[in-house]
């Protein structure tokens, strides 16, 4: 498996990882319909194009003969901010996500951010666990609003240290 930047000819792959995401985690908090709709405005061939390409931007995927995860992330002053990571459902257990976060985290230091910033849907438990196992704390809570339907959502934060750039023991 490597994890590399995404390019232009990656964007239906990844597309395809956050459908089966969203329809393997959420259903009891967003309905399927909410999801595809979602799905079709935040990754919109345009904008992950977009993305792609733009220097304070970073995507990276997970490559293992074909994109199984990936990381969509933007460097805004010295904040990194983690806006998405997604391992399809069919590839989670093997630790491709944290070998996602800890390259996502590695290249937005490298680019110069102090903080990593990350939000989750407070329902979302196993998102929520997931940044607290790699040092994230969370800082705050806000609502976000989904399909027409708020949504509390949890704010971790990230500070660049010595300890923050090791991963967690497995």
């Amino acid at each position: 498996m490597s994890i590399r930047e995404a390019t232009r000819d990656d964007i239906e792959a990844i597309r395809e990882v956050a459908r089966h995401s969203w329809a393997a985690d959420p259903p009891a908090v967003v309905s399927r319909e909410t999801v595809t709709d979602r799905v079709d405005e935040w990754y919109a061939p345009d904008r992950l194009a977009d993305d792609i390409a733009r220097p304070r931007a970073l995507v990276l995927v997970a490559d293992e003969g074909g994109v199984v995860g990936f990381s969509h992330a933007v460097l805004s002053a010295a904040t990194g901010h983690v806006l998405r990571l997604y391992v399809d459902p069919d590839h989670r257990g093997r630790g491709l996500g944290g070998e996602l976060l800890t390259a996502t985290r590695d290249a937005l230091f490298d680019r110069g951010a102090e903080t990593l910033q990350a939000m989750v849907l407070t329902e979302n438990e196993p998102g929520n666990a997931f940044y607290r196992a790699f040092g994230f704390e969370p800082v705050g809570e806000a609502e976000t609003t989904i399909g027409g339907e708020p949504h509390p959502e949890t704010t971790y934060v990230l500070e660049r240290t010595v300890e923050s750039e090791q991963s967690p023991a497995n």
